[in-house]
């Protein structure tokens, strides 16, 4: 070793430091924003803020209508409560309602959140995948997951072919759409509704209730990160079971195929956390009914010991530090 050249344990030691110092800049707390619906008072904010709070992290919480883009900004994007520097993590609970213009540009958001490296929970490519109910049965079947029978066209003349070769009822959904809001189940072909209440697209699927049913059910699992949060049953005297519309929720143990399915449905549309429904056709085949990638959880917590917020704010707080989440081994299920 040349003369006044440091010993070869300064030199390691002094590496070591670097690295030290490299680990407290990057374990400094993250910076996260929780979008959720403008104007809105937010039950899962506040409860998810709190969990997220409560693992270090420092928390805005705004709306996506908010936000801009802003070429006078070295990074491009305006988020507010952000000045300095974008946050390390977005999560997603709504990009709120609005025309299509409106919703383009919170998506266009979205994508350049991730794009400047923000980790973006769920994603607007997961976003986009679900709330278009075709593209997400699409892919749910190519994933080789079962699906009811659905068929989606433009105009009605093209709806009336594939109905009156169908066996009734038949159930039609607006494209764009949650909660049971729009859902018609017709009787004949004919009563297929004008293309001004369904903006010109038809989303038709067979209808899966038992005709001499008195009380029907389904099943929404809550999916995070790979894995199941909770489940519940849905029960209604109607046949349309969200608890909005006055179905009663009732807690699930959620059944290995079941589990099984939610899990493979959410990773087929690249969801990072996602409300999975299915449900048992007549001739008890289960099958993945919807998915959604902006879930409300209220009336799930209701049923179930588990707390969803802080279940996601571990998993959230995981994927943007890099760090892993240790995963008890499942306990037995039973049903659906």
């Amino acid at each position: 070793m040349p003369e006044g050249s440091p010993p070869t344990s300064s030199i390691r030691a002094s590496a070591e430091a670097g690295r030290d110092d490299d680990r407290a800049v990057t374990a400094a707390p993250p910076r996260v924003v929780i979008f959720v619906e403008d104007n809105g008072g937010d039950w899962h904010a506040a409860r998810l803020g709190r969990a997220l709070r409560a693992r270090g992290a420092e928390v805005v919480v705004t709306s996506l209508p908010h936000c801009a883009f802003d070429t006078g900004r070295a990074d491009g994007i305006h988020i507010p409560g952000f000045p300095d520097r974008l946050p390390d993590g977005a999560f997603v609970r709504a990009v709120s309602t609005g025309t299509l213009e409106q919703i383009t540009l919170r998506l266009g958001i979205l994508h350049a959140l991730a794009h400047a490296g923000v980790r973006v929970w769920n994603s607007a490519r997961a976003i986009e995948r679900c709330v278009d109910k075709s593209m997400a049965t699409f892919l749910l079947q190519q994933a080789g997951l079962p699906v009811p029978l659905t068929r989606t066209v433009e105009g009605r003349e093209r709806a009336l072919c594939h109905a009156r070769g169908r066996p009734m009822p038949l159930v039609v959904k607006p494209m764009f759409g949650s909660q049971g809001n729009g859902v018609r189940r017709i009787e004949a072909a004919d009563a297929l509704p004008p293309e001004s209440d369904v903006a010109g697209v038809y989303y038709m699927q067979e209808y899966l209730r038992a005709a001499d049913a008195d009380e029907h059910e389904d099943w929404r699992v809550f999916v995070s990160a790979g894995r199941v949060v909770a489940g519940m049953a849905r029960r209604s005297r109607t046949w349309i079971t969200n608890v909005h519309q006055g179905a009663t929720p009732s807690r699930l143990v959620v059944s290995p195929p079941a589990e099984r399915l939610a899990v493979e449905a959410a990773a087929a549309v690249g969801a990072d956390y996602a409300g999975v429904d299915l449900i048992a056709a007549a001739d008890g085949r289960l099958l993945v009914l919807e998915i959604n990638s902006n879930p409300a959880w209220k009336g799930l917590q209701s049923v179930t010991d588990v707390d969803i917020a802080e279940r996601l704010a571990e998993d959230f707080i995981a994927a943007v530090t890099g760090t892993a989440v240790a995963v008890a081994a499942p306990a037995a299920r039973a049903s659906p």
